[in-house]
């Protein structure tokens, strides 16, 4: 059975956050790619949060734009604090969501967002799960278990690391590897390469197989690296 993530008391912001999903107008997925874009907001990202933002919110618009997709927020902060949105396709709703949300210190809790794609996944398929975090500090067999059973279930998993903790690495190489996906580390300092990554993820998680194979032709030089580990 998955984790179900809590729904926990009232704070400020967060409550705030899920109120303003709470209105979003629902629609049914059938038919349509699912991607789930889940992000690290714990006291250590925050030096490039706003920048993050920004640089992610491209990623939500390209999605918007390609059509054909519905993305779902997950965070993670604090104390055992994990938080996911219902299934969207207003990709600019979403950005204004997102960038109402602040980092706060705390553990990594990938665990919990693996967990909670298998029980999304499972409900109803899954196409991409992209995560962008800069640690990890649990204990990798679990992630690695966790991870086969997202391969399993033909989640691909997209794992972009900021900053250069070998341990992170490890993790997201490995998770990455065990559902097919891909790993990339990205320069802080240049976050138009990364909103171009994530804008090749959302193109793949919206066309599939076709634009996968486009990608490796076509796209930049990072795109093509990219492209290239994920496995049709």
């Amino acid at each position: 059975m998955s984790e179900k993530l809590p729904i926990e008391p009232a704070r400020t912001d967060v409550q705030a956050f899920l109120d303003e999903l709470k209105k979003l107008p629902a629609r049914p997925s059938v038919g349509r790619a699912r991607l789930i874009f889940a992000l690290d907001a714990t006291a250590s990202r925050e030096p490039t949060w706003d920048t993050a933002c920004d640089t992610q919110g491209r990623m939500f618009l390209e999605a918007g734009r390609l059509g054909g997709l519905e993305v779902q927020l997950v965070f993670y902060r604090g104390f055992h604090e994990c938080k996911a949105s219902r299934w969207v396709r207003d990709s600019r709703a979403l950005v204004e969501l997102m960038t109402k949300v602040t980092c706060r210190a705390g553990q990594t809790q990938i665990r919990r967002v693996l967990r909670h794609a298998i029980g999304e996944a499972k409900r109803e398929p899954v196409r991409a799960l992209v995560f962008i975090g800069d640690a990890m500090e649990e204990e990798l067999d679990e992630l690695a278990q966790l991870a086969g059973e997202l391969g399993i279930l033909g989640v691909k998993g997209f794992f972009f690391q900021e900053g250069s903790d070998p341990r992170a690495e490890r993790a997201f190489r490995e998770i990455a590897r065990l559902t097919g996906g891909a790993y990339c580390r990205f320069d802080r300092n240049a976050p138009a390469e990364l909103a171009e990554l994530l804008g090749a993820v959302a193109a793949y998680a919206a066309g599939g197989a076709g634009v996968l194979e486009d990608l490796r032709r076509r796209g930049s030089p990072a795109v093509r690296l990219l492209a290239h580990q994920v496995r049709s």
